[in-house]
């Protein structure tokens, strides 16, 4: 209060809220927790303890937010998958800007640097940027060459540009959960909320909120390095047919958005075919797995996902049943 002569500190305006969904990652989280420090005050870490038991997730967690408290912040929630770890982190989230890193990833520093600078000049200046878009670098275990996913062809870079300005996108090409960073309150206003207990949500958090996206601003560095080469990890094939199910699922949440929305989406023709594209090739990874599966329940349940498609949408199906992928 001004009046009893109390300085109020001033709080630091936060750019980005980083969300870090952990579920026993004591080995490697600390690794990507580092990589996001050098953002200083102006970033704000949520490491989300997704009800990890095997091993001290959840003591990292809390000596991170006590030695760099207004920085890191723990939170603790029952198990509900990444999906939820990621609602958690949302919910959370103070910054204007809003990504997900997860715990077995990193950044890369001067990159990082680079994405601070944009980020600053949107907040404070006259325009308003809806999603920022970077590439990012498979760290695949072993591997000499490191590859790099860039978006060079589809889209302008270093300006403010709108669905009708993006290119074209190379076939099985789209935005992934590592490239993009959205503008906190859009996530918000759309209202996503991703499912819990369900691998593969990213593709929803790259798909739905896509409508609501008004502008963007591609920077082209090599800011977020995704690891592979854990043997549990979502993407090994065999772990995929695994949860075959929860592919499916994901799957059919997609096709429910694309039909549900389908006066928000179809005004825009670049946004349309990109979403319309990006669809096709989830319904393509999923029906491949089924068949790689060569088990009689799991044909049944590609047919059954077709059926689905061809009954919620007539247009839709013949779209991709008939397109190069199908």
């Amino acid at each position: 209060d001004p009046q009893h002569g109390e300085r109020k500190e001033e709080t630091i305006l936060k750019l980005l809220s980083i969300a870090i969904p952990c579920y026993n990652s004591a080995a490697y989280m600390e690794n990507c927790i580092k990589s996001l420090l050098p953002g200083g005050n102006e970033v704000e870490i949520l490491i989300v303890d997704d009800g990890s038991t095997k091993d001290n997730t959840a003591e990292i967690a809390d000596r991170y937010e006590k030695e760099y408290p207004g920085i890191c912040k723990a939170i603790h929630q029952e198990n509900g998958g990444h999906g939820a770890a990621v609602n958690a982190g949302l919910k959370a989230a103070t910054g204007i800007y809003f990504k997900v890193v997860d715990s077995d990833d990193w950044v890369n520093e001067q990159a990082y640097r680079q994405v601070l600078d944009t980020l600053r000049r949107f907040v404070y200046g006259k325009d308003t940027l809806d999603m920022l878009i970077t590439n990012f670098v498979y760290e695949k275990q072993g591997a000499k060459h490191k590859k790099v996913m860039n978006y060079n062809l589809a889209l302008p870079k270093n300006e403010i540009f709108t669905w009708s300005d993006v290119k074209h996108f190379r076939v099985g090409q789209y935005m992934l959960m590592h490239s993009v960073i959205f503008r906190t309150k859009l996530l918000r206003e759309c209202g996503m909320r991703l499912p819990e207990h369900t691998f593969y949500v990213d593709n929803l958090y790259v798909f739905e909120p896509l409508p609501y996206v008004r502008n963007m601003y591609y920077l082209d560095v090599n800011f977020y390095r995704y690891y592979i080469g854990r043997e549990d990890q979502s993407v090994n094939e065999s772990i995929m047919i695994g949860r075959i199910d929860q592919q499916i699922r994901v799957n059919k949440l997609m096709i429910d958005y694309m039909v549900d929305n389908r006066s928000k989406i179809s005004g825009n023709k670049k946004l349309y075919s990109y979403m319309l594209s990006y669809l096709d090739i989830i319904t393509t990874v999923s029906s491949i797995l089924m068949i790689r599966s060569e088990t009689e329940e799991n044909l049944k349940k590609k047919e059954e996902l077709w059926s689905y498609l061809k009954k919620k949408d007539w247009v839709l199906y013949r779209k991709l049943r008939y397109g190069l992928l199908g």
